[in-house]
């Protein structure tokens, strides 16, 4: 991975202006608010060998990491901010703004920065399937981060009543 030609990309999408569409771009997805681009592939692992997808992984997650310790030299320490939550909320129906409803989908957590522009930047290490290459994914957003979850209360039939006694005339 060439950080600097990473980082040229991130400015690059710091700078430009939202496609008023949903699509692919030049540097890969954009629609209103947000801009994606893919920084390295890996291979695929249809037939992964001696751990090679594990390896891949944590190979995936230092570039991100790396990257991220430069963008924090920028912008400050960074915000970890998972996204599994916001799935499940989208699979319950849940109204997710772009980029993050699509993210969740294939980015289990992100990193984030509010940049000097006011949009938040962010890096994530993507993989559809375990067979999948992983992808290390930037993105420019002018939309906040989804809020945590709430806790979901359980269902009625999950709480049961104590038991009652007798009154005491009864007895």
């Amino acid at each position: 991975m060439d950080i600097a030609k990473c980082l040229a990309l991130i400015d690059e999408l710091c700078a430009r202006e939202f496609p008023a569409e949903h699509g692919r771009t030049d540097a890969g997805t954009g629609g209103p608010g947000y801009l994606t681009a893919t920084l390295e592939t890996s291979g695929d692992f249809y037939e992964d060998e001696e751990g090679e997808r594990e390896e891949t992984e944590a190979r995936f997650e230092a570039y991100r990491d790396a990257l991220g310790d430069r963008l924090g030299e920028r912008w400050g320490p960074v915000q970890e901010v998972g996204l599994h939550g916001v799935l499940d909320r989208a699979m319950d129906g849940e109204d997710v703004d772009e980029p993050w409803a699509h993210l969740c989908d294939h980015v289990p957590d992100v990193q984030l920065w509010k940049a000097d522009t006011g949009r938040w930047v962010g890096l994530g290490v993507s993989q559809w399937d375990r067979e999948l290459p992983f992808q290390l994914l930037a993105f420019v957003t002018a939309v906040d981060p989804p809020r945590p979850a709430s806790p979901r209360p359980r269902p009625a039939a999950a709480r049961t009543p104590p038991p009652s006694s007798p009154p005491s005339s009864a007895r």
